[in-house]
């Protein structure tokens, strides 16, 4: 059986992007299983090759968000990045909180992509103490200014520039500054490594809104 810390389920239901997918990771020295839709994927949980999920929000019959319920319900703990559409935010952001690890935008490039899965991976062989990520995170945290968190759990919230500003009396331009430096104090170049740490932080937790 092929290592479990090199292999990824591709779930998507466009049949050229689990094929390019496919090829991609294969020639990065990932395996891989195809599944061309969310259904068919949890069907076959049972045996299944142990690896990372590359999931695509939006499928018939079943998303991504009832694939990461389900596998919540199973008890399966696969590690998963959701691949999301242009503007999909505020589904990225659910998609967080219902455990996938990371999103992406299609089409991600390369390198964010096989990042994104490597880390995956990494959470799946253990290597992350969960009891000392969630002391980083909340020492992180504590670390911003009062209006920087208050920022932060904005955006862990789902919230957009606007609506945060609306929230917190102050202008949008006011919070595209905190929001840089957010991620300047926290030391993340993206958004879902900043939610990422809010989340572990035990910020957020209101149904994003927009």
């Amino acid at each position: 059986m092929t290592a479990p810390s090199r292999h990824v389920h591709i779930v998507d239901d466009d049949g050229a992007v689990r094929r390019s997918t496919a090829v991609l990771l294969r020639l990065n020295g990932f395996t891989t299983d195809q599944w061309a839709s969310g259904l068919a994927f949890v069907e076959a949980l049972d045996g299944m090759q142990p690896g990372c999920i590359l999931l695509d929000l939006r499928m018939p019959e079943m998303d991504g968000m009832a694939v990461l319920d389900r596998l919540a319900r199973a008890g399966v703990g696969m590690p998963a990045v959701m691949m999301t559409g242009h503007g999909d935010m505020a589904a990225a952001i659910r998609a967080m909180k219902a455990g996938a690890v990371d999103f992406l935008e299609k089409p991600a490039e390369k390198a964010v992509l096989l990042a994104a899965l490597s880390d995956a991976l990494d959470k799946l062989a253990g290597a992350r103490d969960r009891s000392a990520a969630a002391q980083r995170a909340r020492s992180a945290v504590a670390m911003l200014t009062a209006r920087e968190r208050e920022v932060l759990t904005g955006l862990a919230d789902g919230l957009s520039n606007k609506s945060i500003a609306q929230r917190l009396g102050i202008s949008p331009r006011t919070v595209e500054i905190h929001r840089a430096n957010v991620m300047a104090r926290l030391e993340v170049q993206s958004l879902s490594h900043a939610l990422r740490i809010a989340f572990v932080a035990g910020l957020g937790g209101m149904e994003p809104t927009d």
